[in-house]
This record gives structure tokens, sequence and C-alpha cells, in this order.
């Protein structure tokens, strides 16, 4: 497909006094992950719903292995994370950092080489998983060939991210890169240490670690790819998208920087939460709930510095609904890292670990914060990718917001709910000590809510197809454009 390079769009960095024979961004990797974040989100969010048919009507499986839920359930939960949220990471970091360090993006073929490397995970993933083949290990279930390829991918990302800020014009590194960055770096950390694996057949591994060991490096794996996949990179679309959005600079330049470095190095020890009333040592356990609970400053500095931002501009909520999402993404973002530090406590967690409470905290960070962010950031994005000045239909991205926002509250409501009703009947005893209801009775007690948090999974999924029919139809109304890179660039975009 060609592309023509034009002015840079309304409301992008560098938008003033561009020569059109200067050197263009590198839009077209950035058009090809963000159009298969919209792909592969409703491919997840069609996963989830069906699995959380499965629950309320546990006859939906049919009996066929590949759509049993334990198989469904890692495939919805690579699909959501990995393709819809790794595709909206590389879509937004490609395309941010370029725009604040003035300079197209570094070693193109290895960007390409990311894109087709990453959905070739994603179909590895959705072809393995349904057949059993796994590790078993929690976000981790894909077998060694294909942790190799990410690995790889990981490394191409990486050289083509950091060799573009090395080439920067600007001085200065915008702090969405110092999170964008953070997450490239530990995520590679992360995967390469957890996934080393023992190989036995080309579809099967065994952990280079044993027991307590394995549990402990797979939670700190676990948590660090929902500190820095799920919270870092996001927040460094926040602090790009929101400003952008909001047409006002940052609240606090300095609280973005205390934000990073207090997230940063507090996350790396908050894993052991996980692992509260197993065998790992108690010390360690409260290790793990210690830095949760500290954990609570940053993630709240961060949230506040962004609702902040719209001082000044609150009127703008009202009629624009992209705002809308990026920040009620943050009211989720903020109610999350107030619900997990809380769970991390052992009195609590003693009701809430195993229970649908847990669940339900997963999905108010995942669908609230990660979600919403990355649905922002995407209209933001398409209309830009497409030499378009809005998108096809603002009305469908109200109609998206409320009916996405309508169904996360049902989902998560639900299984709060649930979850300690699950909890209170597992625990509660008769005078003489034995167990006052059988486990079958809290799931008995749980259907009433599955089948809210499917109706609420259902509408957040239409919201989903809302999406992919209102960017298909802005892309189908534009073309290709590529802006010019500046000549001379400000202090920061």
């Amino acid at each position: 497909m060609t592309t023509v390079a034009i002015g840079a769009p309304a409301g992008a960095p560098g938008a003033s006094g561009v020569s059109e024979a200067a050197l263009t961004y590198n839009y077209k990797v950035v058009r090809q992950f963000a159009v298969m974040t919209v792909v592969w989100g409703v491919v997840g969010m069609l996963v989830g719903v069906w699995i959380a048919a499965e629950l309320a009507w546990p006859a939906l499986n049919m009996d066929i292995p590949w759509l049993t839920y334990s198989r469904l359930r890692p495939l919805h939960t690579n699909a959501v994370i990995f393709a819809f949220g790794g595709s909206a990471l590389f879509a937004t970091s490609y395309f941010v950092v370029q725009r604040t360090c003035q300079a197209p993006l570094f070693a193109p073929k290895l960007a390409a080489f990311s894109f087709w490397g990453w959905q070739a995970v994603i179909v590895a993933a959705a072809i393995t998983l349904p057949l059993g083949l796994s590790t078993t290990k929690e976000y981790a279930e894909l077998e060694w060939p294909i942790d190799v390829l990410i690995a790889l991918v990981w490394i191409a990302y990486a050289v083509v991210f950091f060799g573009t800020i090395a080439r920067r014009k600007t001085p200065h590194i915008y702090v969405a890169n110092w999170f964008f960055g953070a997450y490239v770096i530990t995520i590679a950390v992360l995967h390469i240490v957890n996934s080393a694996a023992l190989p036995v057949t080309w579809t099967k591994s065994y952990s280079a670690y044993a027991g307590v060991q394995d549990a402990m490096v797979q939670w700190w794996y676990g948590h660090n790819a929902v500190g820095f996949f799920l919270t870092a990179g996001f927040l460094g679309m926040m602090y790009y998208f929101i400003p952008k959005q909001a047409e006002r600079p940052i609240y606090s330049y300095r609280l973005s920087i205390v934000h990073f470095w207090a997230l940063i190095f507090t996350y790396m020890w908050a894993g052991p939460h996980h692992l509260h009333y197993t065998a790992l040592p108690d010390w360690a356990q409260s290790v793990g709930m210690v830095f949760s609970l500290i954990l609570l400053a940053p993630s709240w500095g961060g949230m506040i510095n962004g609702i902040m931002t719209l001082s000044g501009a609150w009127h703008k909520l009202r009629e624009d609904p992209i705002l809308k999402f990026l920040v009620v993404s943050l009211s989720f973002y903020g109610m999350s890292t107030f619900e997990g530090p809380m769970m991390s406590i052992k009195t609590v967690n003693a009701l809430s670990h195993y229970t649908d409470w847990t669940i339900g905290h997963v999905h108010s960070g995942a669908l609230g914060w990660v979600g919403f962010i990355t649905m922002g950031s995407i209209y933001y994005l398409i209309p830009r990718l497409f030499g378009r000045t809005q998108m096809y239909s603002v009305r469908l991205i109200e109609t998206h917001f409320w009916v996405s926002t309508i169904g996360v509250v049902l989902y998560i409501a639900a299984l709060w709910i649930a979850g300690v009703t699950q909890g209170l009947m597992w625990r509660a005893t008769n005078v003489d000590g034995t167990l006052t209801y059988a486990f079958v009775e809290s799931v008995k007690a749980s259907y009433p809510y599955w089948y809210i948090r499917f109706a609420g999974g259902l509408l957040y999924f239409g919201g989903m197809l809302l999406m992919l029919y209102n960017c298909l139809m802005t892309i189908r109304a534009g073309k290709p454009v590529d802006a010019p890179v500046p000549a001379a660039a400000p202090a920061h975009a």
C-alpha cells in the first residue's frame, strides 16, 4: 500500500514550521499494529465472553477438548494481554518515541520484523493452547519454541526503540519514553528468566526451577508482567495521549519523574503476595505484602497527575468521548491500585484468595484501565495515520464508551459480590468445627453473578465490535499517510 507524506496532523507534535521535503516518520508499522490491536481485541474479548458463558452454562463446551474452559482460558488471557495489549504497546511506543524524539524509527527492517514476528507468536498461541500444549505457568503458558521467538522479537523491539532514542534531535527524553523503556527492558528480563526450561520435545519442556523456587520465579514474573506490561507501558500511553487530547501540558512533570522511579523500584518486590498461605517462607510473603502497600503511593501519584492534567479543560469531557476513555481509564487505574494493595494484606487475602474477587480485581484493571486507555489512544491514532481529521463517527465512540463502561461495572461488581460470598461460605464453620457449606453450595450461590458477569462481558465485546466498524470505516475513507520529521526540534513535543 502506497503512502503519501503530508503536513503533521492536527494536534500532533511538531505541526508547525515543517518542510514538505523533510524525512518522514515511519507510520507503516504503527498503522499495522494499531489495526491489529482492534482485530485482536475483538478476538480476545470474544473468547472471554465464550468462557464466561461456559461458567454459567457448562454444556457449551460440547464435550470438545479444544473448547473446554481449561484450554480456552489461557487463550483468552494471552489474546487480551499479548495480542490486544501487546499490539497497542508496540503501536503507541513506536508512534510516541518518533514524535517526542523528532526522529524516524531506527532500523525499520527490524521494526517490520517485530510486527510480523509478534503476529506469528499470537497465531502460534492460538493454535497450541487449544491443543493443550502448555507449560501451565500463568501468563507464560507458551512452549519453548514460541518463547524463543518472543525473545527474538523483543530484542528487535528494544534495538528499534532505544536506537530511535539514541538518534533523537531533542536533548530531553520525554517521560512517556522512560515508562516505555522500563517496560521493554524489564519484560525481556522477566520473560527470559522465567521461561528458562529444559526442552524434551518440540512441544514439551520442563521448567529449570523446581517446587517453591519455581513458584517464586513464576510470580516474580507474573506480578511484574502486570506491573510492567500492563501498567508501566500503558502509563507511557497516558503521559502522551492525555496531554495531547486535552491540549494541556502534563500537570506536574516533576511528579511524573517521581512516579516513574518510585513505581519501577517498588513493583519488583510485590510478587510474593500471590503466594500467601503457601510453602513460600513467611518472611517472603510479608515482603510482598509490605511493598504492595507501598505501591499505593506512586500509583495514586500517577493517577492524580493524569487527572489533574485536565485542570482548565474539564469542559472538554462533555463533548470529547476519546478524552472520556482516557480519563475514566485513570479512575479504574486508581481503583485497581487501591484494591490490589488491600488484597495483599494477609488477613484480607485469607478471605479473597482463590475467589472471584481476585478475578474481578484483575478485570477492573484489564478492562477498565488497560482497555480504556488503549481504546482512547487508538481512537487518537487511527485518523492521524490515515489522513482524516477525526474518526468516521464520534457518536459511535460515545456509544462505545457508555456500553463498555456499563459492561465493566456489571462485570466487576458481580465478581466482587460472588468472591466475598465464596470466601465467607468456604470459611464458615459450625459450632463443632465442621464446615457449614459444601463446596458445591458455593458454586450454586455463584451462578446468579456469573450470569451478570456474562452480560457485562457481552456489552464490553459489543463495544469492541462498534470500535472495529468505526475504525474500518475511517480507514476506508482515508489513505495511509506519513508525517514529515521537523528539521529543527522544539524543546520537547
